[in-house]
This record gives structure tokens, C-alpha cells and sequence, in this order.
């Protein structure tokens, strides 16, 4: 779909429910217009009037995107798709911006205002004293049933953030050494995902490294980066490509030193979990919940099921997590050209761990890889 096909889906959803929509820069705007995400930062960079960062959506129109002066000068908006864009100066003032914004719009006394779930709470309070008779609600809530299921472009999008992803670790690879340290190896697939076209990664790059003399730590990337990697180890790569937005997620082990009896059965069964998973990714013969429970069986059933610590996977596209999920307790009916990551893992914290993990779409009759590179047991010996 276009973005004008999705913007006049989402007022069809919006009709009746609410009288005005706010999305916050973010993948739901995004998904409706085109206006892009830039690469996060750590600590928050605030400019002056940030909480009116965001776009509005009357029950049809143009949308109104307003930006601070920084935003709209370094944000890279301008591929934005028939946008009414509006800056507030330095030294404009936010609240009377906005309330113009609202006048234009006709209300009713008691306005339905949906906002998009990433809205910071500093709009939410403006916001709110702006209008103070208003019902707020959930805007992505609304949207989410347009964005889970993908259309044959994003899924072909996506399958390019796979080439992306698969070309990278294949470089990182070939300069994998014993004695590197996890930052070593991180630094390196960060590089690799940028050198092959990626924006950055997806997410921050992990390792989960394991084994007698390196103990699994989560949690701790200041102590955990500064380890140096040497025989025998077990390392399990999370990380993923960004391609026009749209967000990998990847996985796969790779081990130091000769693997003993143990790790061969952990990683057998880690890609057997796997099959498993993807053959019950069925479009309208199962749910979510299913599929979860016929990839833990393969683990369970043979007595680790206690270290398959997490679900089975999550739904993927703009944003790396995405409604539904892979879990127990979710039994959201699967439809074709749902995007899920299928990633089992058994996780041991003083022995060998192993994971693998694809990004999958549901078919009629099983699911349908987007990446199947590296399946073979990794070893640098």
C-alpha cells in the first residue's frame, strides 16, 4: 500500500472512535507517512518545544507534522509523503502552536483524542491541560491491525535486511580470532552491518557468551565487553540489519575450541526447536501460542526445558518487537504475512549455550525462512 492507502485505512479505523490522532516520531508515523527515524542516542537530546514533535490526523486531510527548529533542519524529514509541515522557532512558544493546531481541527467539546503509544509523557501533560475535557486513548492500538500483517513490499524489504544481516556476519566471521574480546567481536559486527548498507544496527549488538571459565551474564555489557574470548566457549550473536526502516533480527552460535557432547546436543536440539517452530507457523490452522508450544516441546521433551528461558519469538517489521508474540498465553490466530523471529535458545550459566534465530513469515502451510545461511555447526578451532 501507499502511504495515502494507509493513511485512509487507519481514518476508516479512526471513524467513529476518536476525532483526532497524535503519533510522536516514531515507526507508526512512519508507517503512515514516510517520516523517518534517525539512529537513537543514549541520553536524551531535548530541543526546545520537544513535546510537540509529532504528527496530527483529522478524519481526513493532510496530516499536520510539527517539528522544533532542530528537528526539521537535521531530521532528514524531507522524504516525508504530502505532509503539512510546520517548525516552531527557538523561541516560539509551544502550547500557542498547538492550540492553533487544535482550533483548526473544529472539536467537540469533549474530544476523543487517540495518541500513539510512544507519545512522551511531557505531551501527554501538555496535552491535557490544552484540553482539558479530553479522552485520551490508544492511536496505535487502532493502527497495529494495519501494520501485523505485511505486504509482499515489506516482506521483500525485509528479506533484503536478511541479505544485509547474513552478508555481515559473514565478514565477522572470517575475522573471528580466539582472544578477541566481546567488544572486539561487537565493534566488528556494528562495522560490518554499515559497510554492507545498513543504517546501524537494529538494536544494540549482543553476545551471550558461555562456558566453564565464562560464566553467562546478562545484563552486563561494561564487564562482560572487556572479556577476552578463548577455549572453549560457546557465543551466541543477537543482532540485526536497518534497511528504510524496517528492522532485522538474527542469530547464531559460534564456538571456540573443540565442542564437547554436550554442546553438540544443545545446538542439535536448539535447530531442531527451530524446525519445529517454522513448520507450525501455518496461516489460519494456528496460533501464536501453538506455534510456541511445538518448538518447547523439542527441548522439553528432552529434559532442558528449563533452560529455554523466553518465548519463542515476537512480531518484526518497523519496530524490532511487534504484537503479537510467540508465547504462551497468546492466542492470536496466524495469518499469512505475519513477520515473526523463531529463536530458541538453551541458555546454561556455566556451561555451553546455543541459539539460532530467523525472522519467518507465516504461510498456509509453514512458515517461510527469510534468512537460512550459517545452519551448520560453527567452529573456529
Amino acid at each position: 500500500m501507499t502511504y495515502q492507502q494507509r493513511r485512509t485505512a487507519f481514518s476508516e479505523r479512526l471513524a467513529g472512535v476518536a476525532d483526532l490522532a497524535f503519533f510522536p516520531r516514531s515507526a507508526d508515523l512512519q508507517y503512515l507517512t514516510g517520516v523517518p527515524r534517525d539512529i537513537p542516542n543514549f541520553g536524551a537530546v531535548l530541543h526546545p518545544g520537544a513535546w510537540l514533535e509529532g504528527a496530527w490526523f483529522g478524519p481526513g486531510g493532510t496530516p499536520l507534522l510539527a517539528l522544533p527548529r532542530m528537528t526539521a533542519e537535521f531530521g532528514g524529514v524531507s522524504g516525508a509523503d504530502d505532509v503539512v509541515l510546520q517548525v516552531l522557532q527557538d523561541h516560539d512558544d509551544p502550547a500557542e502552536m498547538v492550540r492553533g493546531f487544535l482550533r483548526s481541527f473544529a472539536l467537540p467539546k469533549r474530544p476523543r483524542i487517540a495518541i500513539g503509544d510512544a507519545t512522551h509523557g511531557a505531551t501527554v501533560s501538555a496535552l491535557q491541560a490544552l484540553l482539558p475535557d479530553a479522552t485520551f486513548l490508544s492511536a496505535s492500538d487502532l493502527l497495529r491491525p494495519l501494520r501485523v500483517v505485511k505486504s509482499d513490499e515489506e516482506i521483500a524489504l525485509m528479506r533484503r535486511a536478511g541479505e544485509v544481516t547474513e552478508a555481515a556476519f559473514a565478514d565477522v566471521l572470517a575475522r573471528l580470532e580466539h582472544g578477541m574480546t566481546e567488544l572486539d567481536v561487537v565493534t566488528e559486527v556494528d562495522h560490518q552491518l554499515r559497510r554492507h548498507g545498513s543504517l546501524g544496527p537494529s538494536f544494540t549488538t549482543s553476545l551471550y557468551t558461555s562456558g566453564p571459565h565464562h560464566p553467562l551474564l546478562f545484563g552486563q555489557r561494561e564487564a562482560t565487553w572487556r572479556r577476552a574470548l578463548t577455549p572453549p566457549v560457546s557465543i551466541l550473536f543477537d543482532f540485526g540489519a536497518i534497511l528504510d526502516g524496517y528492522c532485522y533480527d538474527f542469530g547464531r552460535t559460534v564456538f571456540f575450541g573443540e565442542p564437547d557432547d554436550g554442546y553438540r546436543e544443545a545446538f542439535g536440539l536448539v535447530m531442531a526447536s527451530q524446525a519445529a517452530g517454522i513448520a507450525a507457523l501455518r496461516a489460519g490452522r494456528a496460533t501464536a501460542a501453538e506455534a510456541d508450544r511445538a518448538a518447547r516441546a523439542v527441548i522439553a521433551e528432552a529434559g532442558h526445558g528449563e533452560a529455554f528461558r523466553h518465548r519463542l519469538g515476537h512480531g518484526i517489521g518497523l519496530d524490532v518487537h511487534e504484537p503479537p508474540f510467540l508465547t504462551a498465553g497468546d492466542d492470536t490466530p496466524l495469518r499469512e504475512g505475519m513477520l515473526f523471529t523463531v529463536e530458541p535458545s538453551i541458555t546454561r550459566f556455566d556451561t555451553f549455550s546455543a541459539r539460532v534465530e530467523d525472522v519467518v513469515v507465516v504461510r498456509p502451510d509453514g512458515g517461510e525462512p527469510l534468512t537460512a545461511g550459517f545452519r551448520e555447526m560453527l567452529v573456529v578451532d
